[in-house]
């Protein structure tokens, strides 16, 4: 008999049904079991979201240093303007459109709180971090920058190789590790009396994402169309089957030869599409940082936290140049994100936790948007390039 296997995304909704289920009538010592694993994964995670950083951001800059010039500037340029725009883009819908959708009198109460039922490990294992997760990316950035510009391969080659290591410890421990981490955080968040709020709340953050990725689209392909002097729902039209594979596969990688195809398609050089696409496919995330900035906002509203446009800002700054570490797996971006979240917006491990079950319920939207956009980025390189050669 063939085994079934089901996907990242599957497991999580699952989890979170057993957690919801299981939370009404589990006596509190067999939660306290839960609870004491989601202590040793939350302690892990702290302990390695700092290695994480350092890790993939390193070589991941290094790699951005080398290649085509002053081309490949001009892309990550691009890129990075594109992510910026949907940071912000995102940033301003919900801060018009949270305050009427959610319910923030009912705020979710933090579960360590007095005001809430709160269960305690049975014990607990202190994991510290080698290092704060700032100056992880400040020697990220340094090693990265430095590793670009000497001649030696030498630690280039050892950063490559502990990013393997990193890769396996995210493929291999925490992904896998993902569901029953989630399965006991809304567990313990049925039992102190929350779940019916944040799952309301679940709902309608993918309501309102799906509606914005489609017209952060069309914007962005406005944008090359005008550049490109191209009918833009004709480039989009033109893409479509990229998204629709993304949705089906939740992998920029896995992707690249039919979104190189369709962009091709749209008049773009074939070298130039050959160099912009698999580049992309790694550096522009629009798709993944929407849903960051979205989910995010909607869990300090509903947790009660302030949110300020000057912390946001710089926020999405950062995240723009933490995304291009995200690995290739599902839910690579938000790890790659976790530590962002943690030191500028303070995010604890509860509501690490939501973020992550909220970004992976979404994730094949914002696979999809990131490749269909890796397209509209095509068009306007291709022009940037035929002016320069006129």
């Amino acid at each position: 008999m063939k085994r079934i296997k089901l996907g990242l995304l599957p497991r999580i909704i699952i989890a979170i049904a057993l957690g919801i289920v299981c939370g009404l009538f589990f006596p509190d010592w067999l939660t306290a079991i839960f609870v004491t694993i989601n202590s040793l994964f939350g302690n892990f995670l702290g302990f390695i979201i700092p290695l994480l950083i350092l890790g993939l951001v390193a070589p991941g800059i290094a790699d951005l240093g080398k290649g085509a010039g002053k081309l490949l500037l001009i892309t990550a340029l691009l890129a990075y303007c594109f992510t910026l725009f949907s940071g912000f883009f995102t940033y301003f819908s919900c801060s018009l459109a949270y305050p009427w959708l959610l319910d923030t009198t009912q705020q979710l109460t933090p579960l360590e709180g007095e005001a809430v039922k709160t269960i305690a490990p049975y014990f607990t294992i202190d994991m510290p971090p080698l290092m704060q997760v700032m100056t992880s990316l400040i020697l990220a950035f340094t090693l990265g920058l430095g590793m670009s510009v000497i001649p030696g391969n030498r630690l280039k080659n050892v950063m490559e190789d502990f990013k393997d290591i990193i890769n396996i410890v995210i493929s291999s421990i925490i992904i896998p590790l993902l569901p029953l981490y989630i399965f006991g955080i809304f567990l313990n968040m049925t039992t102190s009396g929350q779940v019916a709020g944040i799952m309301g709340v679940f709902v309608k953050i993918i309501i309102v994402i799906f509606v914005m990725t489609v017209i952060l689209l069309f914007l962005q392909f406005f944008i090359a169309g005008s550049v490109g002097k191209t009918n833009p729902f004709r480039l989009f039209r033109n893409m479509l089957p990229a998204y629709m594979t993304a949705l089906g596969t939740q992998s920029s990688a896995a992707t690249i030869p039919v979104t190189l195809e369709q962009t091709i398609k749209n008049g773009v050089r074939p070298e130039l599409a050959g160099f912009v696409i698999p580049l992309c496919a790694t550096i522009h995330l629009s798709g993944s940082t929407m849903k960051i900035v979205a989910c995010a906002m909607a869990i300090m509203l509903v947790s009660g936290m302030d949110i300020h446009f000057g912390q946001f800002a710089g926020f999405i700054m950062m995240l723009g140049i933490a995304m291009v570490a995200a690995p290739g797996v599902p839910g690579g971006a938000i790890m790659a994100a976790l530590g962002v979240l943690q030191s500028m917006l303070g995010f604890d491990e509860t509501a690490q936790g939501l973020m992550i079950a909220l970004y992976i319920a979404m994730d094949s939207f914002g696979t999809a948007t990131n490749v269909t956009g890796d397209g509209a980025i095509a068009v306007i390189v291709n022009r940037i390039y035929k002016k320069e050669r006129a």
